[in-house]
Parts: C-alpha cells; structure tokens; sequence
C-alpha cells in the first residue's frame, strides 16, 4: 500500500478563469514519514515537510518549475521563506470549509514574504470563500469536484466594493475615493 495519494483536478480557477489543470496534490497517507516519500514524476505539489525532508533531492525539479509545495493549516509561511522563489505554484490546504487559518497564510506568503507567483487554495474550497480568498493574496482556487466550478467562478464578484485594506488593494475606501470640499459654514463633522 502506498504511503501517499495523488489528488488532481482536472480544472481550477485562476486569474479569474476556469482553466485546465496539470498539477497533482500529495497528501500523506497514516502520517508517513516524509523523507521516505518518493515523489512520482510530473507536476507535483508536495507538502512542506516533504520539502523540508527532501529538499537536496527535489531542488532540481523545482528549477524546472516541476514542484510546488502546500502548507497545512497548522503551519506557518516563513518555514520555507529563503525558497519561495523556487516554487511555480504555492498551496495552502483548507482542511473544512470553517478552518480559516489559511487566509492568514496566505497573506503572510505575500505581505511579509513578498511571494509574488502562483498562490492556490486547496481542499474544502467554496465559492463563499473565493471573495475573501482573493482579498488574502490567493489567485487560483481547486474548487471542492463536487461543486460546478462555474458557478464558483462567481464568488469572486459578489461584492462590488470593499472598505478595509488587504493585499488585493492597499488602501482602505476612504482614502480611494475624493471627499468633495466642504462648505465655508457647515457641520464640521459633515464630512466625516
């Protein structure tokens, strides 16, 4: 019995598009040792402590952008800050649609670690998410099979405006938007 899975999904959405999909996820099978893992051939997303564990072995396929990495929700992004610029694509798992402590990942990957390439969501991923996703810095999204991509390509526009800042825009509503000048004798706090 293998001591690993392969997941794939033969589309996702990225950059705003439904697009093909040539990755494959690779999830530990009953907590296997992760320098025992022999990555197969292909596109490959492996976990961190995979990488972390194999990492002289897996450097040259990811300088041909043949491996990606994905952190579980209890981890943290600067594990693997110095080699961020070697991964094509960077996942972050949502183990349940509740579990939401892959947004913060997400915008420490590209808020505090400046990474700028592919960020994809993972796991239980739903289209009430994908609005908030983006706002964290996540550009592609492996929708749960279950669910019609096409129909969650949509929650990437349900709400038209946004007032808090994030990483998808740096400034908050009131400072994007001009305040006309108020009358000489108004309310002070008219224009608040």
């Amino acid at each position: 019995m293998p001591n690993f899975e392969l997941h794939s999904h033969k589309q996702i959405i990225k950059h705003r598009e439904v697009v093909d999909d040539d990755w494959s996820v690779l999830k530990l099978v009953d907590d296997a040792a992760p320098e025992g893992i022999e990555v197969p051939a292909g596109k490959i997303i492996v976990p961190v402590k995979v990488w972390l564990a194999q990492r002289e072995q897996l450097a040259a396929r990811a300088a041909r952008k043949e491996i990606g990495i994905w952190f579980a929700s209890d981890e943290l992004a600067h594990t693997v800050k110095d080699d961020l610029d070697k991964f094509a694509v960077v996942a972050v798992d949502f183990p349940k649609f509740s579990d939401g402590r892959g947004y913060s990942i997400a915008y420490n990957l590209r808020k505090r670690l400046g990474y700028q390439g592919e960020l994809r969501a993972i796991g239980d991923v739903l289209r009430d998410q994908l609005f908030q996703m983006v706002r964290c810095g996540f550009n592609a999204y492996a929708t749960r099979q279950d669910r019609n991509i096409h129909d969650a390509l949509k929650g990437l526009t349900v709400f038209s405006e946004t007032y808090q800042a994030s990483v998808d825009n740096a400034l908050p509503l009131f400072r994007r938007h001009a305040r006309g000048a108020l009358p000489e004798h108004s309310d002070v706090g008219a224009g608040i």
